[in-house]
């Protein structure tokens, strides 16, 4: 055998170190495996960042929606305390800047929206107190007390001002019969009272403490009633 025909017949196959030829279907499959695998981290991250993105569009127009809700009844306060309406529209500044923010995609979009919620809710409280704000802010029965209480005294006084002047006479047992239905008219009262003093924020109801008005103006009525029953009987 010449030479070259030696380097002819070793020429169709590689040689091992151990002299055996390598076969290239295993490396090419272990390569095939690896880029499956790169594709299919690839399609599975996409598909989590598209996930992520399409939850937050939707809780940012769930925000839009909530400041929309805070916003609508503020705007229509403003109306009714005199404000013009151009004064209730946003500049191009405030525009421009608005825009700048939701450059960033639906997470910068969602960041802005919260902050413009709180903000709304802010000034929803300072619009709430209507004047009252140090009061707005009490615990609901203190706060409450304020409205059912000269309410339910109101009558009660005036039956002791009737009973010093008329004495045990039938003026002052007709002021008793009239004022039976006093404690209910005052608690009805009251209860308007309190949802017009002490509007709740919106998705809120009015905290209006119905068991401690009702008491709150059938005390009075009650003590006073007997008391002056009691003097009559005793004269």
């Amino acid at each position: 055998m010449t030479l070259n025909q030696s380097r002819t017949t070793a020429a169709p196959g590689r040689q091992r170190s151990g002299g055996t030829p390598e076969d290239p279907v295993p490396a090419a499959w272990a390569d095939y495996l690896a880029a499956a695998r790169q594709l299919d981290g690839v399609r599975r991250g996409a598909a989590t960042a598209a996930t992520e993105q399409a939850r937050t569009v939707q809780s940012a127009r769930a925000e839009l929606a909530a400041v929309r809700t805070v916003l609508a009844p503020q705007q229509a306060q403003l109306r009714e305390l005199g404000v013009s309406p151009i004064s209730l529209v946003p500049t191009p500044p405030e525009l421009s800047e608005a825009t700048r923010s939701m450059v960033g995609g639906p997470a910068a979009v969602l960041s802005a929206l919260r902050d413009a919620r709180r903000c709304a809710l802010g000034a929803d409280d300072t619009l709430a107190a209507r004047g009252l704000s140090r009061v707005a802010h009490w615990p609901s029965r203190p706060r409450n007390l304020l409205v059912y209480g000269p309410l339910g005294l109101f009558v009660p006084l005036l039956l002791v001002a009737v009973f010093l002047l008329a004495g045990t006479g039938a003026v002052t047992v007709l002021a008793l019969v009239v004022a039976l239905p006093a404690p209910a008219v005052a608690f009805g009262l009251g209860w308007l009272a309190v949802g017009r003093f002490f509007p709740p924020r919106p998705g809120e109801r009015v905290d209006r403490t119905v068991r401690f008005g009702v008491l709150a103006c059938l005390l009075p009525a009650v003590v006073t009633t007997a008391g002056i029953v009691l003097a009559m009987l005793a004269g």
